[in-house]
């Protein structure tokens, strides 16, 4: 039903991060349509009022459709709106940001106009894209402290001293290894795999483990 009103251009917008050589780095797609046709933005796309059932799953659909990614995890993050963001006209976007391991990503890296950078190198983005991108960093480095979310950038088993090695990249920090790993083992987020694999220049093999079931925030930070 027509009832007078203009329409708002409704899209989601979405922040993949893993860390590359030691380094955070986002996943961008190039545009291939105006407006900003040949420039490297956020992975986006519209709301589809015919197949999403909430803007979550448009989340999910986008990374799908555009990147070939499922099974990730995904947070909102925040709506960002105006009349100035869009050249097409008065818009909002809803933001969300997905972790992952690099090797989550490789099929998204097999396609054309799809391309990984260090976070640090991905700013000139169009639209408000490098806002969006700051407040990725932002949530994650606030709210990494506190919960298991920089353990989501590990694969599935992993080391405390993987573990402790992805928490300072995430949070931009140095961390002392020793009251890292006392304080990992006490916040009660981690399964020990009964495993152990020998790490690079280590004198014996590290135990291995993987994130509980579930997410977890904690009442002190690591």
């Amino acid at each position: 039903m027509n009832d007078g009103f203009p329409k708002p251009i409704l899209t989601v917008d979405i922040v993949p991060l893993t860390v590359l050589d030691d380094r955070l780095a986002v996943l961008r797609a190039m545009r291939a349509r105006a407006p900003f046709a040949g420039r490297a933005a956020l992975i986006g796309g519209y709301a589809h009022l015919d197949q999403d059932a909430h803007l979550g799953e448009t989340a999910r659909r986008v990374l799908k459709d555009k990147a070939g990614l499922s099974d990730l995890y995904v947070e909102q993050l925040s709506t960002f709106s105006g009349a100035l963001r869009d050249p097409r006209g008065w818009s909002a976007s809803v933001a969300y940001f997905s972790l992952s391991p690099i090797a989550a990503l490789e099929k998204a890296l097999e396609k054309d106009g799809l391309e990984l950078v260090p976070v640090e190198a991905a700013e000139g983005m169009p639209f408000d894209h490098d806002q969006i991108l700051r407040a990725a960093l932002e949530r994650l480095r606030g709210k990494g402290g506190y919960s298991d979310l920089p353990a989501r950038l590990l694969p599935g088993e992993f080391s405390l001293a993987q573990l402790h090695q992805v928490y300072q990249i995430a949070l931009g920090e140095l961390i002392n290894i020793d009251a890292f790993r006392r304080k990992a083992l006490e916040r009660d987020f981690l399964q020990a795999t009964g495993e152990k694999r020998r790490e690079a220049g280590a004198n014996r093999p590290s135990a291995l483990y993987r994130l509980k079931e579930g997410y977890s925030v904690f009442d002190r930070s690591l």
